[in-house]
């Protein structure tokens, strides 16, 4: 006798577990953030916290973006779950990662320019904005530039 074998349902996660790892990224953020409000930026714990901030800004933004914005190029990239019309709006979701970090790179520049570079936070502010350079640079990378066993190196 036969038995009709069920179709495998895919289990229903709760947002905690979907969003896991962007949760656990800005708790972490928030948690460099508190301890560096309450610390000595002049000594060694109050240093590495306001790196760890940037450091961590990096990760949050990387895990995130990277969920909802999309860039054309690298093969490593998701592909836009629809299709725009109009060929403004295929090239704004074609690089709306990168729009974004130039964007908000831009307000980070404006937050450094008006802050002290040698208070507290704009010593932060300063290596937020180093961060955001290097992801931008990453990104902008990889479209053209490749390396051994990588996806674009099997073209």
């Amino acid at each position: 006798m036969l038995k009709a074998v069920k179709p495998k349902t895919r289990k229903k996660q709760n947002v905690l577990a979907r969003h896991s790892l962007s949760i656990v990224s800005l708790a972490i953020l928030i948690l460099w953030t508190v301890l560096y409000a309450v610390s000595n930026p002049k000594t060694h714990w109050g240093s590495f916290f306001g790196n760890a901030i940037a450091d961590w800004s990096g990760v949050a933004v990387m895990v995130i973006a990277t969920k909802y914005l999309y860039e054309r190029g690298p093969a490593e990239s998701r592909k836009p779950p629809l299709h725009l019309p109009g060929s403004t709006w295929e090239k704004i979701s074609d690089h709306s990662l990168t729009l974004f970090l130039v964007v908000t790179g831009l307000c980070w520049v404006a937050v450094y320019v008006h802050a002290d570079p040698e208070s507290k936070w704009g010593q932060v502010v300063g290596n937020v904005l180093s961060e955001w350079t290097q992801i931008l640079a990453l990104v902008i990378m990889t479209k053209r530039l490749i390396e051994p066993h990588s996806k674009e190196s099997k073209k």
